[in-house]
């Protein structure tokens, strides 16, 4: 849905949050208890839908390839890590306070006036450190501090010889990550799309240092396609690159992939050059030389790191929000969204015409068939009409209806949400459609 000139349209997010709410696919947390500001749990579709989001990525950046490999490293952390990394000096974001209504707000990303009250009476920028605190123990004291990580990236760096010598790889190569991170956030916002815990999908791709512009300009590419693959419209995709005074510590270059949100156009994915500052920092401050030597030139080097570093929750979200679409059907307005059958909650829905006691089994007997290849839906309430729009409205490409003909000709119809058209299809080769379907 989109207003004039492409823009998204003012109530997209709104209808879309909504939708979230109402067929279980995010909730807010701790509802029952007034909710607990900035964290929202995942129902029933969104835990598909996050769980496919992450696949895909996975799919696309471990398994197709035999440069990267994965790993799954430790949330809690020792704050040397944190120290070596910059983070404890340098993750710090600019906080202001209104003397008038006392809210708090990120320096810059405001103007001079606070967006509560409209005051202009703000405190003085001040540093805030985004890291969560914690301690390891039952003691509370300095030696025992511990912290939750803010990005899952340093797991990779400080894994980087293990990783090396337990898989024989050599640059170029990768490790990739995906799991949860966590920023004490200022002004956490926008639904699902900054929030204090969240799901990073991350890859470091270690380089020799005179191929680092190159894998740069190679990965701006493969991310970019990987969106537009996965159903993101060309016109609600852009690549951004940061301007020198926008650059990280670390970074040689960095470039966002930009999604254009109800909002307007805010990141997706950050990719970066970050140099060997990474390894080196660790190298120092561990005692541990996180170098490569090359048998073949006798050459010793700190590779250069390459990284695409998304966020899974917010490309969960941003698939929502190209998805959406209202139109008509028969007379009749629907919501639908067009999600690829590989992001889709189900692939699948098993419908039987009613609740008909000779139905009702061999609707069954179909969706044991369907359920080793795809995740399937089974529902019998209410008319096969308005089951018909629900599963538009979630995302499931294609509905298998059982009906009383089913009983005589051994054949099922299968409906497309995207076309509505509907095709008879044996009961017996009905796996072997789905895989076609499935690709």
């Amino acid at each position: 849905m989109t207003g004039e000139g492409g823009a998204p349209s003012d109530d997209l997010m709104e209808k879309v949050v909504n939708l979230c709410k109402r067929r279980g696919f995010i909730f807010p947390s701790a509802e029952i208890y007034g909710g607990f500001r900035s964290t929202y749990d995942y129902g029933p579709l969104g835990a598909n839908m996050l769980r496919n989001v992450k696949g895909a990525w996975w799919r696309s950046m471990v398994q197709e390839r035999d440069d990267v490999v994965g790993i799954d490293a430790a949330i809690l952390s020792s704050p040397r890590i944190w120290e070596a990394s910059g983070h404890l000096a340098n993750f710090t974001d600019p906080l202001v306070d209104c003397r008038n209504c006392h809210e708090r707000w990120r320096a810059d990303k405001i103007g001079e006036s606070c967006p509560n009250c409209g005051s202009t009476d703000l405190t003085e920028p001040r540093a805030f450190n985004l890291m969560f605190k914690t301690y390891a123990g039952p003691v509370e004291e300095e030696a025992t501090v511990a912290y939750l990580r803010p990005e899952t990236a340093q797991g990779m760096f400080v894994n980087f010889l293990n990783v090396l010598q337990t898989t024989r790889k050599h640059p170029p190569f990768g490790i990739a990550q995906v799991g949860k991170s966590f920023r004490n956030e200022i002004t956490p916002q926008n639904f699902v799309f900054r929030t204090r815990e969240f799901e990073q999908m991350e890859l470091e791709y270690f380089v020799p240092p005179d191929q680092a512009q190159k894998w740069f300009e190679y990965w701006l590419d493969e991310r970019m396609r990987w969106y537009r693959n996965l159903g993101i419209p060309e016109d609600k995709l852009r690549l951004r690159h940061h301007e020198p005074d926008e650059l990280s510590h670390y970074s040689a270059g960095t470039a966002d992939v930009e999604f254009l949100f109800p909002w307007g156009w805010d990141e997706l994915e950050g990719i970066a050059n970050r140099t060997d500052y990474d390894l080196n920092a660790h190298g120092a401050r561990s005692g541990e030389k996180l170098e490569y030597f090359d048998q073949a030139s006798g050459e010793r080097y700190v590779p250069y790191v390459i990284e695409p570093a998304a966020g899974a929750t917010r490309t969960m979200m941003a698939f929502l929000l190209a998805a959406y679409d209202e139109d008509e059907v028969g007379g009749e307005r629907r919501t639908v969204l067009h999600l690829d059958h590989r992001l889709a909650p189900y692939q699948v829905a098993v419908l039987p015409l009613s609740k008909n006691d000779a139905l009702v089994p061999l609707s069954r007997t179909v969706l044991q068939k369907l359920q080793p290849l795809c995740m399937c839906d089974f529902d019998v309430t209410q008319s096969i009409g308005r089951r018909y729009r629900r599963q538009d409205e979630i995302g499931t490409p294609w509905c298998v209806t059982v009906d009383f003909d089913s009983l005589e000709d051994e054949a099922v119809t299968v409906r497309d949400r995207d076309t509505t058209e509907q095709v008879r299809v044996p009961i017996a080769g009905l796996d072997d459609e789905v895989r076609r379907r499935l690709g």
